[in-house]
């Protein structure tokens, strides 16, 4: 102000300031009262934005200050980008130099849309500032810091705008999929270019512009006045490192040029004003009014361009050019035009990135991943050359990359994990590199939640989600007694002993009431024989005792129709077993494996899985107990008994051991499927609550665009034709059935009857062992019975008979012996009559016992009278003399039967007169009574 009213006391025309907003006010109360026309060139201090002054216009013809760059339209130009580019979410870094409440308007505007807004200062020690971010924040706190910093407006000049870039990124602060602008009327060309080469990501200039004659040759004229070629000349150094502030002044003095020639020609001179300001009563110049309105109609084409006055007396010419980048990662790529914007047209011009359209060729993304099959898999692995790679989720991002144009380079997470949150806040794993801004991507078997949505972003889901359960199947071991299969042991049980009970009765209803056997019968009511007769009817083979009696008959009846319905029942039985081996596994459903503690059972520690059965299981609001008792299971030990930390090692668990396996059900399929042996089956949910999808940096302008090719690839098929590539629907292995099942006939094999050639091969052990016994006691014993060629029967009714009639003969003198045994034994007969003399002869002479002789087959049975050789033992001659002889009866079975008659008894004989018969010569010959 002091410099000001010395200049107007050596005698002014007009004065022209470039000074900062807080000498204008004084200056333009100086001018006004004055009448001194001021032209104000605002001036930022070292190249920083400028804000409003807000100089106070109450009275036009009181108004003596014209502006003579264009009002800050900062508020505007910025929320028009911001809007074109769709942000929600930004921060704003401004210099110590800055007044921030120059966007005090935008802060309100965006507010009002709901935008999430945050404020920084840049400190003028840069390096201190990031070095105290690092030591003060936790790791937690720093990377929302990087997450925030992903989206960024810079209001500083170009030197600490440089400096800072430079900072960020060496500090790995940000990443290539950030987006920062910077906004500055003071940015030349070379600023340009220097911020470019030191950003990574996608960099947005806004700078104030000036129209260049299109005619080079009138670059350098202005009407009759010639400019310099040092300041016309856009490339020139010079100009280049010129301040706008400096460009407006050089304008300035050639329109007050201008307007003083048009006065000397108008003839309207006034002399200049010679005032003083210290003095109270000090007079205004008279001729400052007449100035002033000459030199507001006045006007100029200057380096600025058009220098011209509104009736508010701004200067509303102003341009600004907004600049870009694309995404990458290479340093020092070029920069284009993207638009311009202007107070009276807005903006025009595109600022959409037209490589995230449809066309991202020069791009290399760098993906991270876990190992999965079959979502990433290794396919090639030679020593010195990158490892190829595939796999469901690798066809997917093939699909991606062939549409899209990207490149993209692969690794696996060092950990070997999909990522969790730490005790610090930090997530490691294929997460953990995401957020720390050390790959782009990440893609496996990676499932959408909600913990790690918060920290990075995804895709649309491009496959399904659901829990499953890996067990074993039941393995078939081999029955050798498959045979019995269809009935059960204590069914076996009750028909053995319903074959005693019934053999026992049978035996007791005889006993009770004796039958009468037919002549020549050869069997006996024994228990033997009646438990004999008892099992060959139940196993249809017959029998060879005969029963009489009405009650024997009706307990037989009823015995064989149980026999009957029991082989049916079993034949039938037998048949289906088989034919189809029948074992269900208990578990079939996640419900009932939360339900058994038989079979342990895990999932990979500190994974989804594991996380997902956590929270559900702990939560006390949760209706399904499944959930809670899964969890008890898991967390045995602390996670350390039943889970493991690989997917791999508990897939190998579940086939070397009784344990079964949570995990993904598309991965735990793929197993299933491909399994050489065909030994596991899958369970599991039918519902899909989440997804498969691509993890995303925080903000990644690639999100968008990855999601709706994803979306193109499911309505098109395609992502059904590469689902179908790793899941055939029809695989060599049964995923749900829990054994190995024969689904159409086939021949029977040896393991089917082992069983039967088993109980075969038992019986012919057993059967020679008792022939080897009974053939040492018979030799022990000694051999009184005759040989198998000797052995004849005897009829025992017959020969009762004949006993009881000797016994009861008035004329026998033998009636004194008791009849309480007989033992029969063979004799011989020496000679073989005739077969007339044969028929003659039928009883023994006075006793009438009848012998029953058998002979070769030419010979027919017949009745004879026993000799006197054959009688031995007997008495013979004329007086009535009797010799007694031992009798014995002879089994059909080579046993010695027990008669009726008790005791040992004398039989009397007579004997007879030789008929001439040759009995004895026959060797081969005998008789049993």
């Amino acid at each position: 102000s002091l410099t000001a009213c010395d200049l107007m006391n050596q005698g002014i025309l007009a004065l022209v300031s470039s000074i900062g907003c807080t000498s204008a006010g004084s200056l333009q109360s100086l001018a006004d009262a004055m009448h001194i026309p001021h032209l104000f060139i605002q001036r930022s201090t070292a190249g920083t934005p400028r804000s409003g002054c807000g100089l106070t216009r109450s009275n036009r013809n009181d108004d003596y200050t014209l502006s003579v760059r264009p009002p800050v339209y900062l508020n505007d130009v910025i929320l028009r980008v911001v809007t074109e580019y769709a942000w929600q979410k930004f921060i704003i870094f401004y210099d110590n130099d800055y007044d921030i409440r120059g966007i005090q308007e935008f802060l309100d505007k965006v507010s009002q849309q709901g935008m999430d807004v945050a404020l920084q200062k840049v400190e003028n020690n840069i390096n201190k500032m990031i070095t105290g971010l690092f030591a003060t924040m936790r790791i937690e706190e720093l990377n929302r810091y990087r997450d925030t910093l992903r989206r960024a407006i810079l209001i500083m000049n170009p030197s600490t705008a440089k400096s800072f870039l430079t900072e960020v990124v060496e500090t790995n602060l940000v990443a290539f999929d950030c987006h920062w602008i910077i906004i500055n009327e003071e940015i030349n060309d070379v600023d340009v270019q220097e911020l470019v080469r030191r950003s990574i990501g996608r960099l947005t200039i806004i700078r104030q512009t000036f129209p260049v004659p299109q005619n080079v040759s009138q670059r350098c004229f202005r009407g009759n006045h010639r400019i310099s070629s040092s300041l016309c000349d856009p490339k020139d150094p010079f100009s280049q490192s010129m301040e706008i502030s400096n460009l407006y002044i050089y304008d300035t003095v050639l329109l007050l040029a201008n307007a003083f020639h048009k006065k000397l020609e108008d003839r309207k001179w006034h002399s200049m004003a010679s005032l003083t300001c210290i003095r109270k009563n000090s007079k205004p110049w008279q001729g400052g009014r007449s100035m002033l309105e000459t030199i507001k109609k006045g006007g100029v084409n200057g380096l600025t361009g058009e220098l011209e006055f509104a009736e508010n007396g701004g200067n509303p010419n102003v341009h600004f050019e907004i600049l870009g980048t694309n995404y990458g990662e290479d340093l020092g790529r070029g920069i284009r035009k993207l638009g311009c914007w202007n107070p009276v047209t807005g903006l025009n011009g595109s600022l959409t990135d037209r490589k995230l359209e449809n066309n991202m060729r020069g791009v290399v993304l760098r993906v991270v991943t876990v190992l999965e099959e079959p979502f990433v898999m290794v396919s090639e692995n030679v020593l010195g050359k990158p490892k190829k790679y595939q796999g469901f989720s690798i066809d997917v991002l093939e699909a991606l990359a062939t549409y899209l144009g990207f490149k993209y380079e692969i690794y696996v997470a060092p950990d070997h994990k999909y990522g969790s949150p730490q005790d610090d806040g930090s997530w490691n794993g294929l997460i953990g590199e995401l957020v720390f801004k050390r790959a782009d991507i990440g893609i496996s078997a990676l499932t959408i939640t909600p913990d790690r949505e918060n920290v990075v972003d995804f895709t649309t889901r491009y496959m399904d989600y659901s829990v499953g359960v890996l067990l074993r199947k039941a393995e078939k071991t081999v029955d050798m007694f498959a045979c019995l299969a269809p009935f059960d042991l204590s069914l076996w049980a009750c028909i053995a002993g319903t074959v005693l009970l019934v053999g026992l009765l049978v035996y007791l209803l005889n006993w009770l009431n004796p039958p009468r056997l037919q002549m020549g019968s050869m069997t006996s009511t024994t228990l033997y024989n009646s438990m004999w007769f008892v099992y060959g009817s139940f196993v249809q083979q017959g029998g060879e005792v005969p029963y009489t009696t009405l009650a024997t008959r009706l307990m037989m009846g009823a015995w064989w129709l149980f026999a009957l319905i029991v082989i049916s029942s079993y034949t039938a039985n037998l048949a289906a077993f088989l034919t189809i081996t029948r074992i269900e596994n208990s578990i079939q459903s996640l419900q009932d494996l939360s339900r058994q503690t038989d079979i342990p059972y895990g999932t990979v520690l500190d994974s989804a899985v594991y996380e997902h059965v956590r929270v559900k299981g702990m939560n006390p609001f949760e209706r399904d107990s499944m959930y809670s008792q899964m969890w008890r299971m898991i967390n045995r030990s602390n996670g350390s008994e039943n889970n493991v930390l690989e997917s791999t090692a508990g897939i190998q668990k579940v086939k070397y051991g009784n344990y079964a396996f949570v995990w993904d059900a598309a991965v735990l399929e793929y197993v299933a499927i491909n399994d050489a042996e065909c030994s596991f089956y899958t369970v599991g949910n039918t519902v899909a609550d989440r997804g498969y999808g691509i993890a995303l940096q925080h903000g990644s302008p690639y999100r968008d665009v990855f999601s709706q090719r994803i979306l193109e690839l499911q309505q098109n098929g395609d992502m059904d034709v590469l689902k179908h590539k790793w899941w055939p629907k029809n695989g060599q292995c049964d995923l749900y059935s829990s054994v190995d099942t024969k689904q159409k006939g086939g021949a029977l094999d040896i393991k089917s009857f082992a069983g039967v050639f088993c109980i075969l091969a038992a019986g012919i052990v057993l059967s020679c062992f008792i022939a080897m016994l009974e053939t040492w006691w018979n030799k022990r014993k000694g051999s009184r019975v005759p040989s198998k060629e000797d052995d004849k029967e005897i009829d025992l009714e017959h020969l009762h008979r004949r006993v009881n009639s000797l016994c009861t003969d008035d004329d026998s003198p033998h009636k004194q012996f008791s009849t309480s045994s007989i033992d029969l034994t063979p004799l011989d007969i020496d000679t073989l009559p005739t077969r007339q003399a044969l028929e003659q002869i039928s009883d023994f002479r006075n006793t009438h016992i009848t012998t029953t002789t058998f002979i070769p087959e030419q010979i027919q049975t017949l009745s004879r009278t026993l000799s006197a050789k054959a009688a031995s033992g007997f008495s013979f001659g004329s007086v009535p003399e009797h010799r007694t002889g031992p009798f014995r009866h002879r089994a059909p079975n080579g046993g010695f039967f027990r008669s009726p008659i008790k005791t040992m008894s004398s039989i009397p004989y007579q004997p007879t007169p030789t008929l001439g018969l040759n009995i004895g010569s026959d060797p081969d010959r005998g008789t049993s009574i």
